[in-house]
């Protein structure tokens, strides 16, 4: 039996998380864009079904990087 590896343990997988409903509408809002014209993400993703994203939820993934500082994206997950 093979111990179960977090995805997001891994120091090359950047954060992620699902954001509240509320959060994803004062996000798009602030973006003045509609969620389909967000990037998506997969709802199969391994990392999408860790997190438990389900379809229409709002990925947040922040990069951090020691020569760029810290990234934010969003996903759509389809």
């Amino acid at each position: 039996m093979g111990m179960k590896i977090k995805l997001q343990d891994h120091v090359l997988v950047p954060k992620h998380e699902v954001l509240s409903e509320e959060e994803a509408e004062e996000l798009l809002t602030a973006l003045g864009v509609n969620r389909e014209d967000l990037p998506k993400i997969k709802a199969d993703d391994p990392i999408a079904k860790e997190i438990g994203a389900k379809k229409g939820n709002i990925v947040r993934i922040t990069r951090e990087d020691k020569f760029t500082g810290k990234s934010v994206v969003y996903r759509l997950v389809v």
